[in-house]
């Protein structure tokens, strides 16, 4: 029997120092998602090296994750397309994702087992048209006080341990700084991350031009649409501005079912039931932009639906940016994108232009507007929130009428409107290193009156 002192030291020890419960067996299968994702769109969507992706999309993640992910064998196959994690459960077949060109990876359901992709091929180099369209004539000349600036963004200036990949300025639809980390450049993507709810919100515009669903009706799901379902109320502009009133089992930025562990998004995001009352309360959550767009697909129909986004990026000279679906061919818009910051900065520059490209209008008059108009609830501090963009502004150290996309691990598209300017910043930031977009494109802009 213990003693009564040797009882009140165990008792004494910090929690944390305590040894840590071991990963749950869905854990690791979450886990081995995520390293067959990561590593399946770094290597075939970016061209990268399997190093590359170890050393930097799988390092700093999710703590849930973070100690696992190490730890797990990845078979590699590009002939077939295919990236295989073992989870380390003997009678359940290794996470797999695939690859198909033009889609980009899925990550297949646990327990899955035996499908492929395409054979991998190069990434795509230079476009020959010139800019924006393409890449010809991007030669940047920043005067020395920008080219400081974006020095700076490279090292510890704007976020201690932020890890800056990549940065584009555009000045009247111009570029005037560019720069990229070793193992990146004009033609290697990584993940967007949040930023992929923006490209969302914009889909959802020109979805609207082609027999879209209307913003003040509600979202058209068929997993809501049994008689009194009180859900079926929910419109599509509650859905863009996080102001569902759904509950989701975290904070909202957490979707690892259908990210990591394969779930398909008509079955993982339509579930959740009501918990406050549509539009009154602003709740970040990847479930609301995932249930928005799944809108769209049960509006649209096949093939429209499917063609939504390559059309829109090949439009636009995105031509090494893919939005990726899951198994059940549903967009994963929240998140799954992969882009370059020169393609990202196309995206800022369309924006700018209020939707109109080469002369062309692709969103409605006023979609802009919209996306940027922060009527519905607005979060608790810092930055407002419009219909999928965050909304900038003096409070920020920014000119008034500023708006960005951001995402995860220091993804962000910056336009300001009164200097004329987007500011793309690219980054891997590890864990809780964070990069300050405000303070970096306040001083850009400071630099470029």
């Amino acid at each position: 029997m213990r003693s009564a002192l040797s009882l009140a030291l165990l008792l004494a020890v910090p929690a944390a120092a305590q040894q840590a419960a071991p990963p749950t067996a869905y854990q690791r299968q979450v886990a081995a998602g995520y390293k067959a994702a990561m590593l399946c769109a770094g290597m075939f969507n970016a061209g990268r090296s399997r190093a590359d992706v170890e050393r930097t999309e799988l390092r700093g993640i999710y703590p849930d994750y973070d100690a696992i992910v190490p730890r797990l064998g990845a078979a590699i196959d590009r002939e077939h397309g295919t990236v295989m994690a073992d989870a380390g459960d003997p009678k359940l077949p290794p996470r797999i994702a695939v690859w198909r060109r033009g889609q980009g990876c899925t990550t297949l359901p646990i327990g899955s087992g035996g499908a492929t992709g395409d054979r991998v091929t190069a990434v795509p180099g230079a476009d020959p048209r010139p800019w924006p369209l393409g890449d010809r004539d991007v030669a940047p000349l920043p005067s020395p006080a920008l080219s400081t600036l974006v020095s700076g963004a490279f090292v510890d200036r704007y976020g201690a341990g932020a890890k800056t990949t990549g940065v584009v300025i555009l000045r009247d639809g111009v570029v005037v700084a560019e720069r990229y980390a070793a193992g990146f450049g004009p033609y290697v993507s990584n993940r967007t991350w949040s930023v992929g709810k923006s490209i969302a919100g914009t889909l959802v515009g020109v979805a609207q031009g082609s027999g879209g669903p209307r913003l003040d009706a509600p979202a058209r799901l068929a997993a809501w649409s049994r008689p009194g379902d009180p859900r079926a109320r929910i419109t599509l502009d509650q859905l863009l501005r996080m102001a569902s009133g759904l509950h989701s089992d975290t904070a909202g930025n957490r979707t690892d079912a259908i990210y990591f562990g394969g779930g398909a998004v008509d079955q993982d995001a339509t579930h959740w039931p009501i918990e406050a009352a549509p539009g009154t309360r602003f709740r970040y959550a990847n479930n609301d932009i995932l249930l928005a767009v799944l809108s769209l697909r049960e509006t649209l129909g096949e093939p429209r639906y499917a063609r939504l986004a390559p059309d829109f990026f090949a439009t636009l000279g995105m031509r090494h940016t893919v939005a990726e679906r899951d198994w059940a061919g549903n967009y994963v818009l929240s998140s799954q994108v992969w882009s370059t910051a020169r393609d990202l900065a196309r995206l800022g520059q369309f924006w700018l232009q209020d939707g109109v490209w080469a002369g062309k209008r692709l969103l409605p008059q006023g979609w802009l507007a919209t996306m940027t108009d922060p009527s519905g609830p607005q979060p608790a501090d810092g930055p407002g929130y419009g219909a999928t963009l965050w909304l900038f502004g003096p409070a920020q150290g920014l000119p008034a009428g500023s708006y960005a996309a951001q995402g995860n691990r220091g993804q962000y598209v910056m336009v300001i409107p009164a200097r004329r300017l987007v500011v793309v910043r690219r980054g891997e930031d590890p864990g809780p290193a964070r990069f300050d977009i405000a303070r970096f494109a306040a001083d850009v802009a400071a630099a470029m009156k």
